[in-house]
């Protein structure tokens, strides 16, 4: 008897404690929601309520099995055909604790939950110190406070959604699930499922994805490397900021020796091996269709998720806080697309992009010097879009070559000076807006401290139809001064051109002098947004995505807003045919057929872009090197007009 009541005396102890821990969560959400001015204590309890059961719906269908799922999702081009398949079969690596190296535990708890022992899923010091941060913010998260249990509750059961609703679910969940679990069994669960980038879940397919071996076969320095991704994959990314990784790596073992975790010679022979990723491993990556669809589906489900994308911030701190924000709700977002059977179907047409990828080939075929990894150093990009919906209907992201995969898409992640083909989008519509008309007159004449044209020499008075034609920089420059930077270059962000920075508020904008540059897929949508009378269509190719069950989570809206006026982009479109007829653009006509464009050549002849568009497709094309450098024979249409040919004709 005196066993039970020992053991009933400890229960109790356990339940009281337990109470007290929820009676203070619930104190310390009740006294946040009151800054927010919230309306009634009945709301905050009923909250806290909901909350909770929930997270006990959720704690009592927990099992093993729940850390070892696995559901593959679909990608669908627009004729029902397969493109890709988001299956973890590379995360197919499940490693038990015991054979997890004694390193890669010592440093994930080292880094991420000193107290792991201690607490029991929730880590209140560190919570507090949030929930300070939280109140103080007006109820934004500006502080995790998360556990290695939260981190596992969030990644398994929750969604990205930032908020205080979230992150207390979060805590109810942690608790329950420290109830179920030993710590071993979620710690392993841990180390099993959370993200190192690149469509890599869990350590073991890391090791084997990153450095092409068992975890097992890893000296020191290589899993300590490993474990300086997941805080934040996309910044500590071994494949593109492979810099950052190695100093996040050289953080975590400081933090190692200053805990006792390894000695000052331990840490010294860690430190003094050279680690990065071995050539020819990382995600295989099938073809830039994939890589687009991919990155369009993350975007669509973090805007389910509440998400708010923007374009403009009123400083650069505002600017950083968002890009943080982005990276960690993107990569939350993907891990989605591997576990939950998200079924998507896309406006990607397979054959369009082979007449594409062809066209690109084989406009640059005769330049074949490659760079020490083996790719090609003169590159391309071209986007084409669907004029009646905005959808992108092929992408292509660089050269094809004989490699295992393709490590850059450019057609939206390479940003480039536009040259003169930003002229239409910034200047001569918005003008057209103000009661300018392709008839009327400018001097083209010498500007003191402004540009000099091409040609070197000036004509006078010109009509805006003429300069269009032959791209005339000082007419553009003084119409840009009369419109005003602070006029112009919203145009852009109401577009999405996602790289406008504070010094891009200056008039060598109007010739295409930005500080970060364009991408190819924003200048094919802001040229569809020409062809279709003005109205702007957000680019994606993501039609419908459907959950595992079948059941429709997203279906596009594709009515677009309003940019530029009917008029004003109809007569664009106007000036824009006189280009192909008697301008820049004529060697790239196409014979017998609608067809209206621009081209583009930064003054150092770095860049090489034509963007055109028929009554049904609008394509942008750009070609230069990764490394920018000069280009010789550029002028006109050069390649990228002949590739936007090339392919045109195909249509």
């Amino acid at each position: 008897m005196s066993a039970d009541r020992g053991k009933k005396k400890r229960y109790g102890k356990l339940k009281r404690r337990i109470k007290f821990h929820l009676f203070f969560q619930m104190l310390a959400v009740c006294a946040i929601l009151c800054v927010q001015n919230k309306d009634t204590i009945q709301y905050y309890t009923d909250t806290v309520k909901r909350l909770y059961e929930e997270a006990q719906d959720i704690a009592a269908g927990m099992d093993e099995g729940d850390f070892k799922r696995e559901l593959s999702g679909t990608v669908y081009a627009a004729d029902g055909t397969v493109l890709s398949v988001w299956k973890d079969d590379k995360s197919g690596v499940y490693i038990p604790l015991e054979e997890m190296p004694q390193a890669v535990k010592d440093a994930m708890l080292c880094m991420e939950d000193k107290r792991f022992e201690q607490h029991r899923g929730v880590d209140y010091k560190a919570l507090f110190r949030a929930a300070v941060a939280l109140t103080k913010n007006r109820g934004e998260v500006t502080q995790g406070g998360s556990t290695i249990t939260m981190q596992l509750a969030r990644s398994m059961y929750l969604t990205p959604e930032v908020s205080w609703e979230r992150k207390l679910k979060e805590i109810f969940i942690a608790r329950a699930m420290e109830e179920k679990f030993s710590k071993d069994q979620i710690l392993e669960f841990y180390l099993n499922n959370i993200y190192f980038g690149n469509g890599y879940y869990g350590i073991g397919t890391a090791a084997r994805g990153y450095f092409g071996k068992d975890l097992a076969q890893l000296n020191t320095a290589q899993l300590i490397y490993l474990c300086a991704i997941p805080n934040n994959p996309s910044r500590y990314d071994p494949l593109v900021n492979g810099e950052n990784t190695r100093k996040r790596e050289a953080l975590i073992l400081e933090q190692m020796e200053r805990e006792g975790y390894l000695s000052k010679e331990e840490r010294a022979a860690a430190e003094a091996v050279e680690v990065a990723p071995e050539k020819g491993t990382g995600p295989e990556r099938n073809d830039y269709l994939e890589t687009y669809a991919t990155h369009c589906t993350v975007r669509t489900l973090m805007e389910l998720s509440g998400f708010t994308f923007q374009y403009k911030f009123p400083s650069e701190t505002a600017r950083r806080a968002y890009e943080e924000e982005y990276e960690v709700r993107y990569e939350n977002c993907r891990r989605l697309l591997y576990t939950e059977g998200y079924q998507v179907e896309t406006s990607l047409d397979p054959a369009m992009q082979r007449q594409l990828q062809e066209a690109v080939d084989r406009e640059l075929s005769g330049f074949s010097e490659v760079s020490e990894e083996g790719i090609y150093t003169l590159q391309g990009a071209a986007v084409c879009i669907d004029n009646r919906t905005g959808y992108a209907k092929a992408i292509v992201g660089g050269r094809s070559q004989e490699q295992d995969s393709y490590s850059l898409n450019r057609g939206y992640q390479s940003f480039r000076q536009p040259g003169s083909a930003i002229k239409p989008l910034l200047v001569y519509t918005p003008m057209f807006e103000r009661g300018y008309t392709p008839e009327m007159t400018v001097e083209d004449g010498p500007i003191p401290g402004g540009p000099r044209n091409v040609t070197g020499s000036y004509e006078g008075e010109v009509t805006i139809q003429h300069a269009v034609e032959e791209s005339i920089n000082t007419v553009a420059w003084k119409l840009f001064e009369e419109l005003t930077p602070e006029n112009g270059l919203p145009y852009l962000t109401e577009m999405e051109f996602s790289r406008i920075r504070p010094a891009d508020y200056d008039l060598p904008t109007a010739l295409g002098g930005f500080t970060v540059g364009v991408s190819t897929l924003e200048m094919a949508s802001a040229y569809g947004t020409i062809a279709n009378d003005g109205i702007y269509r957000s680019p994606s190719c993501i039609v419908r995505i459907l959950d595992a069950e079948g059941a429709v989570v997203y279906e596009a809206d594709r009515t677009g807003k309003r940019i530029y006026t009917e008029q004003a982009a109809q007569m664009m479109e106007e000036v824009l045919q006189g280009v192909m007829d008697n301008g820049t653009a004529k060697p790239v006509k196409l014979a017998g057929r609608f067809c209206a464009g621009k081209t583009g050549t930064t003054n150092d002849y770095k860049d090489s872009w034509f963007v055109g568009y028929t009554q049904d497709y609008t394509t942008a094309v750009w070609v230069g090197f990764d490394i920018p450098k000069k280009m010789e024979g550029i002028s006109g249409p050069s390649y990228s007009g002949f590739i936007w040919k090339d392919f045109m004709e195909t249509l």
